[in-house]
């Protein structure tokens, strides 16, 4: 009640004890009376209880938190609001949404700071009601839970491909609530009623984190996932860079590169440091060099610029290596000389690729460093179990420096051509065939082959004979291995 009803209350009992006065004159003496209006005011408002009490922020948090087996986001609490009329606080479930757009410049703290951000566990609201804070939390759940299925990826997978993973789990998370959202009978999402890009636009930027900043204090602990996110890496066009403009209208009607061809090349190469410069030398061998021949002829200009950077860059760290003073200024000024070159184009304008878009120096190279797939370059080629499916790669060296007295040109002409799984039993065909005329033949043979024909057994001689293939493919493997042989970088 405020100090106006207060004042009339006042009044009016001021009246009822002068009416009354007035009347019993004959019992009482009659005497004037007073009255001090502040001082009653003043008990009046003491008295009075508050209509409204409200209890401190952290007293209601405590005790809201105290409440068995209800989870609560860490540093997002439940709010609470005064009481109306009497009735019950009301409360204010927060959720974080809707997430950003995944970008280039924030994948990295997608998948690194995936536990600092906000989980909502079925126990985080009551059992009844918050409909349309629920349908937001699940649709947060969701994309948090299959960004860590492309962060996974990104271990393989090139930067391009795992942010267009990232990007269709959030696009899906998207869809899924706004079909949600559309099918009760509840305020539509102001986003859900756009379509296409202008939806995607509004949600990102409704996004109250669209960086992605870790905003828990403690790990949250993982969620699991009802809805299954599928994805194909080949579903992502890989990122098309031309910096030579006269070869737009000249490439135009080419035919467009296959998607299904995956890029694998390790760009770009850690930044030397005193901790790496040993392997940095030693394993410069074993780490590959790239071939741009085999690229198609346009829609990896990318791809052959990232080749070209490697090379370079594996280049002058050989001739730093063999230097035996200043081993580390050499190889760090070639490593940020040629990412500096690998960011300007032939004619001066920025290379579209997100590290490139950095203005400070320190700042690309630090984001070259993040992204390296092998920063302390303890990675090396993998060392594949050899066949007599090499044969294929392996016979022109081996014809030149390994003769093994028998001719390959079956091998070559019917069994390389063929699938992986029809080359087995081309070649096992082809090596009964040959080890009978071989040793049917009255020509002189060199003596292995001669002892593999003296065999006791008619098994024995084609097995022989692949043993003798076997060694060559091995010595002209590992010949190869030496020169460096530069590798295509589709795989």
């Amino acid at each position: 009640m405020g100090s106006s009803g207060a004042l009339v209350c006042s009044t009016a009992f001021v009246l009822v004890l002068l009416s009354s006065a007035s009347e019993d004159d004959h019992m009482f003496e009659q005497r004037p009376i007073t009255f001090d209006f502040d001082k009653i005011m003043q008990e009046f408002t003491i008295r009075q209880e508050p209509v409204h009490p409200v209890e401190p922020l952290e007293t209601l948090r405590a005790r809201e938190s105290s409440r068995p087996g209800v989870l609560t986001p860490r540093g997002r609490q439940p709010s609470f609001g005064p009481r109306s009329f009497g009735g019950p606080p009301l409360l204010n479930y927060p959720v974080q949404f809707p997430l950003g757009r995944p970008t280039s410049d924030n994948l990295q703290a997608i998948c690194l700071h995936g536990d600092r951000r906000p989980h909502y566990p079925d126990s985080y609201f009551p059992a009844s009601g918050f409909g349309q804070q629920k349908r937001r939390a699940c649709a947060v759940n969701k994309a948090e839970t299959w960004f860590k299925t492309c962060c996974k990826g990104n271990q393989t997978w090139e930067r391009e491909v795992t942010l267009c993973c990232a990007t269709q789990a959030w696009e899906l998370s998207l869809q899924n609530f706004c079909t949600e959202d559309s099918s009760v009978k509840d305020v539509l999402y102001p986003c859900c009623r756009l379509s296409g890009s202008s939806r995607l636009n509004c949600f990102h930027n409704d996004a109250p984190n669209p960086n992605y900043e870790p905003t828990e204090e403690l790990p949250m602990p993982p969620l699991p996932s009802s809805v299954v996110f599928n994805f194909d890496p080949n579903t992502c066009q890989r990122t098309v860079m031309t910096p030579y403009s006269a070869r737009g209208s000249r490439r135009k009607n080419m035919k467009k590169p296959s998607t299904s061809q995956k890029v694998d090349i390790n760009f770009p190469p850690g930044r030397p440091t005193v901790d790496v410069l040993e392997p940095l030398c030693q394993n410069q061998k074993l780490r590959p060099l790239y071939n741009i021949k085999c690229l198609p002829g346009s829609g990896y200009e990318l791809v052959a610029r990232q080749a070209k950077t490697i090379n370079r860059i594996e280049k002058g760290f050989k001739q730093c290596c063999k230097k035996k003073q200043n081993i580390l200024n050499c190889v760090d000024r070639k490593w940020t000389d040629e990412l500096d070159k690998f960011c300007s184009g032939v004619n001066g304008e920025q290379v579209d690729f997100h590290c490139c878009s950095k203005t400070e120096a320190s700042d690309r190279y630090s984001c070259f460093q993040s992204i390296s797939p092998n920063p302390r370059f303890n990675m090396t080629s993998v060392t594949e179990e050899l066949s007599l499916h090499n044969v294929c790669d392996t016979h022109k060296i081996i014809k030149k420096k390994f003769p093994v007295g028998f001719p390959l040109k079956s091998f070559v002409h019917q069994c390389c051509p063929l699938s992986e799984q029809d080359k087995s039993s081309c070649f096992e065909q082809r090596l009964k065939e040959m080890s009978g005329n071989l040793c049917s033949s009255k020509k002189p043979s060199p003596p292995a082959v001669r002892r593999c024909c003296r065999k006791p057994s008619s098994q024995d001689a084609p097995e022989c004979v692949s043993n003798i293939l076997m060694d060559a493919i091995n010595k002209a493997t590992n010949f190869s291995r030496q020169k460096k042989k530069k590798r295509c970088p589709l795989s």
